[in-house]
């Protein structure tokens, strides 16, 4: 049985979007799984952004992978991914090079839609290498904060200029424009980031991520050093090893010495006896009983 969707829903192959809410509202649990399955998780060469080259894909997975482990280190429940097809209701989709979403399992997912989940992203951050800026520093910043995505980060890595965004609270008051992004200052060249929990800065040509005055080591990084701290265990190990070694020879030395000490002791004493023997024995022969 094919299920039939609602008739003001279509996907268009060019621009797949996600229904509108009340259309996703109207839906059957059926109908609902038909369409998340029909939203594209890939798309063509028409359609999706132009490649930017190893330069733009080190900087981006480098840091999402950096965040995934380090959330994973430390317990935290939190979304992470990289150029994940992302489906607003209603809205042409889109893939941050990195996302982050707040207090959800972290499982792999093909796609993020937004009716589905029950909730948008809470943080995108873009990296531009290549083509024009206008996206990423000028259309995105109006564009995450009407999709009220909390915080914004832009890292221009050819120019080393790094840039963040965050909607004003309701404590900050944000009554009239609730959905315009205010600049974040950084403090000290830091960004802070209240949906990570850490500072973002730049370090040369690369982003940085910082807990507390800690920096978040990246995978070579943390590679390198669990490695050292490999090595320097396993040669403590073969110290340690050495040294009981050494210590068991003395002590068989030792204990070889003494069995030396008490066979020499045995065989003086033997010696003694039989002395002993041939005195008594001689002196019986040279008085013998009247």
């Amino acid at each position: 049985m094919v299920l039939r969707l609602p008739d003001d829903y279509r996907i268009d192959p060019e621009d797949p979007r996600a229904p509108l809410q009340e259309t996703w509202d109207s839906m059957s649990p059926e109908q609902r799984a038909r369409v998340v399955a029909m939203l594209p998780s890939e798309f063509t060469l028409e359609a999706a952004p132009p490649p930017e080259g190893d330069t733009h894909t080190k900087a981006a997975t480098g840091a999402r992978f950096t965040l995934d482990a380090f959330f994973r280190r430390i317990g935290r429940r939190i979304y992470i991914s990289s150029n994940l097809a992302v489906y607003y209701p209603g809205e042409r989709y889109f893939a941050p090079d990195v996302l982050a979403v707040r207090d959800v399992e972290p499982h792999d997912r093909e796609k993020w839609v937004v009716s589905t989940e029950g909730r948008g992203l809470d943080l995108a951050i873009e990296v531009h290498v290549l083509g024009s800026r206008q996206k990423d520093e000028i259309e995105n910043v109006e564009r995450y904060a009407r999709l009220g995505i909390e915080e914004y980060f832009y890292f221009d890595r050819r120019r080393r200029i790094l840039q963040g965004y965050r909607l004003p609270s309701a404590r900050e008051g944000s009554v009239a424009r609730p959905c315009v992004y205010r600049p974040i200052v950084p403090q000290e060249g830091r960004f802070s980031s209240e949906v990570l929990g850490l500072d973002i800065m730049l370090e040369g040509d690369r982003l940085r991520f910082l807990h507390g005055s800690d920096v978040v080591l990246e995978a070579d990084e943390l590679i390198t050093r669990l490695g050292a701290a490999l090595n320097e265990a396993l040669a403590s190990k073969e110290d340690a090893e050495r040294r009981a070694q050494a210590e068991a020879d003395r002590a068989q030395a030792e204990a070889d010495r003494a069995q030396a000490e008490a066979d020499r002791a045995a065989l003086l004493e033997k010696d003694l006896a039989e002395a002993r023997a041939e005195l008594d024995r001689l002196r019986r022969a040279k008085d013998p009983p009247g």
